[in-house]
């Protein structure tokens, strides 16, 4: 027997979950079905010898309203951690030193990473007219209005960061529509950032500090709470065979249980929230030639290490971790400080760190062996943090999709994914293929979402 519901979401990944939730305590029916065995997606804690690391993402930001108010509308189920103010230093690796990243204009002018000429392009940033390219990558609005050093010492590093990306094929309104809103809107960054920090804001607004956070035990108790705000019946696991076919003005969606037994379930409204190269499988009646530019989505190839010492004799780690920009030529992305951010990480006089590799620029990285890759970590370790000793952890964790590049490409893929849900009422078209990469942003999305949903219900 077919079952009836108002929504089913596919992916119980952060936005899924989030939507879930809302649509949920809206009184809506909804059904959430997942290819995995767990909820999460790449969001995955693991504690093992005295040490709590995550498998994907290690902390997120509490950058807009929809993050800091879903905290606080779980409060009492997970518990907010957010960062060691301690830790708010970012190094920069130049010349086989660490730098810290400036942050103030007094920084960025007395600071070895940048030049002389570049020091003076940065004081003269709130003068300089604003950009006419709506397709400008964020390289060529870096070097425009900050200059080169400023671009290979802070912002290639940073991407690297958080894309696994190259700032020369990013496009600046899709990538970082916040920092193109700040010289589309102000005219400049530095003036931007500090007339926006003077408007008036709402009590949700004020709550989205811009920390880094976690969650007291790791990420994974947010995905906890979350599934525990829902009903056992409407999680659904390891699925296989998924499909969804429009019929008689709604949709069912097909799968295969772990028993091997097909269910149907329909409903008037279904929200993907897979990556875009799952979709065409998902949503057969859909053509190819609609779907290609989602499907073409680019995606960086990312490895990431988490590496426990019981007993830390490297350098001190009293910041956030290290970034590594392009040019200096070494085996890895970055290396994040974990236990220096967030208690309870390591044992006492211990460290956690978690090392980044591949991305866009070296994705060959991704299919190397482990041995490979250990050598090529322990070697940065070596070097850069000047711990010798073997660790007590070593786990290798490789996603060879794991960060969709937000490039040229995007504004057709954005197209195309309205074109879609135009042409076919009641389909959604979510996750990261859109509307950012990061927590924050899938909770944003999630919730905005639900919201319009409840509305399209309580309209009928």
């Amino acid at each position: 027997m077919k079952i009836k519901t108002d929504i089913i979401i596919l992916g119980a990944g952060l936005t899924g979950l989030t939507m879930a939730y809302y649509l949920k305590k809206s009184g809506r029916n909804v059904i959430v079905i997942e290819k995995e065995s767990r909820a999460g997606g790449v969001i995955n804690t693991i504690s093992a010898d005295g040490f709590i690391y995550e498998t994907g993402p290690n902390t997120g930001v509490l950058s807009t309203p929809e993050i800091a108010r879903l905290f606080k509308d779980l409060n009492g189920n997970c518990d907010l951690d957010t960062a060691n103010p301690k830790s708010k230093k970012r190094y920069i690796l130049k010349k086989g030193k660490w730098q810290p990243l400036p942050s103030g204009l007094f920084s960025a002018v007395t600071t070895p990473l940048f030049t002389l000429k570049d020091k003076f392009r940065i004081l003269a940033e709130p003068f300089r007219r604003r950009g006419d390219d709506p397709d400008e990558t964020l390289a060529q609005l870096v070097k425009r209005r900050m200059g080169k050093s400023y671009l290979h010492y802070a912002v290639d590093p940073f991407i690297s960061g958080i894309y696994a990306g190259d700032p020369a094929s990013l496009v600046t309104r899709y990538a970082m529509p916040k920092l193109y809103a700040l010289e589309q809107k102000y005219g400049s960054f530095i003036g931007g950032a500090i007339k926006k920090a003077r408007e008036p804001k709402s009590e949700d607004q004020k709550r989205a500090t811009g920390e880094v956070f976690s969650v007291k035990g790791g990420l994974e108790k947010l995905i906890s709470a979350l599934v525990n705000e829902l009903t056992e019946k409407s999680l659904i696991f390891n699925v296989k065979n998924l499909t969804v076919e429009p019929r008689d003005s709604e949709y069912t969606v097909t799968f295969r249980n772990t028993d091997d037994t097909v269910e149907e379930i329909a409903a008037s409204y279904v929200v993907t929230t897979f990556g875009g190269i799952s979709l065409k499988n998902i949503l057969p009646f859909i053509q190819e030639q609609e779907l290609n530019t989602v499907l073409k989505t680019k995606y960086a190839a990312v490895v990431q290490v988490a590496a426990g010492y019981k007993t830390w004799k490297g350098m001190p780690l009293d910041a956030f971790g290290g970034l590594i920009p392009t040019l200096e030529n070494r085996g890895v992305l970055g290396i994040l400080f974990p236990s220096a951010i967030f208690k309870g990480r390591a044992p006492e006089n211990g460290a956690l760190i978690s090392v980044f590799l591949g991305g866009i620029k070296k994705p060959d990285i991704i299919s190397k062996t482990d041995q490979e890759i250990k050598e090529i970590v322990m070697k940065e370790i070596r070097e850069t943090l000047l711990e010798n000793s073997e660790p007590d952890l070593f786990e290798i964790f490789r996603y060879t999709h794991a960060i969709p590049q937000y490039e040229i490409s995007s504004g057709e893929r954005l197209e195309c994914i309205r074109k879609i849900q135009d042409q076919y009422p009641g389909l959604i078209l979510a996750g990261n293929i859109r509307d950012g990469i990061g927590m924050a942003d899938r909770v944003k999305q999630g919730k905005a979402i639900s919201e319009i949903l409840i509305q399209q219900f309580n309209g009928k």
